[in-house]
């Protein structure tokens, strides 16, 4: 990026010396009247290139009539294109959807467990769509936690979305769709993020926004199979997704999906500079839940500095989510217990923020620097809150 300093006079009063990447001149562009009043137009429309923009918006400073007629420009653009944020209520589309099908209920209806992965595609949908073609180069840097401490890769918004396909392809393959990787698909599961490298690899060359359609193709084609029966559980989502060493039923797996998917979103409007809501209280509770129910299986890399079992009951760890998709879950942190039908005790007591709970779970947030509030036995807490940051993943 180039660093803008005043002129000294030499080359015009148009003129800046900038810095780029350490090379030090005079950028002709700026001198030239004509040609920079020829591109006002595209300026007003933001069609410029970075360099052009800055051009323009240099010689705006020092030339009136120039600026006079940008601002008439500006204005008429204004006229022309209304500006519409994109940032709307995440429940806004299944309300517009649920009036939609009191008229006209769908032949293959949407089940709860994929309206959260239905709503967060959608969201993310309608923010591809507003990206120029530089944003798709934009760098993005993805975090995410393991036992061992905070870790993360950078790509580009397109890297991203070629992920989120990759990766959607296991549930795509698990319900006889199409896998995105075609022959370079494994011949059994593997973890999502070697799914990633092959994908990236079959490319043979960086990702480009041409990967927005077969991403977005594919969730509307998981959402579609979602209401489809799955066998004799009749479409309660059922269906075994593996992800190599572990598999999820298929409710949970379009849950983890719309996770993950609302997160990566998150890190692509950070890196274009957009605001980005989270899910709606309804969808982000199921998402919590989910990450409460899948805590258990992390916590073995956290052995307690006492592995006994507790005399006289089970213990448990209250976790209690404040604001929208709040609650109380409970979270047991024995490795093992005396009997299954023991009592059980809290030990410890955690109080959090939904968004900061799921920013926990996705990695982008400590451990150590979770908690609105904190009560009990401090090595249990701290267990709890590492296992919960262990769930995330590239």
């Amino acid at each position: 990026m180039g660093e803008r300093r005043e002129g000294d006079g030499t080359a015009g009063p148009s003129c800046v010396t900038y810095t780029s990447f350490g090379v030090t001149g005079i950028d002709p562009l700026l001198g030239d009247h004509r040609l920079l009043r020829s591109l006002l137009g595209a300026w007003a429309l933001a069609a410029c290139s970075p360099k052009e923009a800055l051009a323009v918006e240099t010689h705006l400073g020092v030339c009136g009539a120039c600026a006079d007629e940008a601002l008439r420009l500006r204005d008429a653009v204004g006229l022309l294109h209304p500006q519409e944020p994109l940032d709307l209520d995440p429940s806004l589309r299944a309300r517009v959807l649920a009036r939609c099908l009191e008229r006209r209920p769908p032949r293959v209806p949407v089940p709860a467990w994929a309206e959260p992965y239905d709503t967060e595609t959608a969201r993310l949908d309608a923010l591809l769509q507003s990206l120029g073609d530089s944003d798709w180069h934009a760098p993005v840097r993805l975090r995410w936690w393991t036992p061992e401490g905070p870790t993360g890769r950078r790509t580009t918004v397109a890297g991203v979305i070629a992920h989120l396909l990759a990766v959607d392809g296991l549930v795509a393959a698990a319900t006889g769709l199409p896998d995105p990787l075609g022959a370079h698909a494994p011949g059994m599961p593997v973890p999502p993020e070697e799914r990633t490298e092959r994908y990236l690899a079959a490319l043979g060359a960086p990702p480009t926004r041409a990967e927005h359609a077969p991403w977005r193709e594919q969730t509307h084609a998981l959402v579609r199979t979602a209401g489809l029966p799955d066998g004799e559980d009749g479409g309660s989502g059922g269906t075994p997704v593996p992800y190599g060493g572990f598999s999820l039923p298929l409710r949970d797996a379009l849950l983890e999906r719309a996770f993950e998917t609302w997160i990566h979103a998150w890190d692509i409007a950070t890196a274009v500079s957009y605001p980005y809501a989270a899910p709606a209280g309804p969808h982000l509770r199921l998402l919590i839940d989910l990450a409460t129910r899948l805590v258990p299986q992390t916590l073995a890399a956290f052995p307690p500095p006492d592995a006994e079992p507790r005399s006289g009951g089970r213990g448990t760890l209250r976790l209690e989510i404040e604001g929208p998709g709040g609650g109380v879950w409970r979270i047991g942190v024995d490795p093992k217990a005396e009997s299954e039908e023991d009592p059980y005790e809290d030990v410890a007591e955690v109080r959090l923020d939904g968004v900061e709970f799921c920013e926990l779970a996705a990695g982008h947030l400590a451990p150590e620097e979770a908690a609105l509030g904190q009560d009990g036995d401090r090595a249990t807490i701290l267990r709890v809150l590492r296992a919960t940051a262990a769930l995330s993943r590239v």
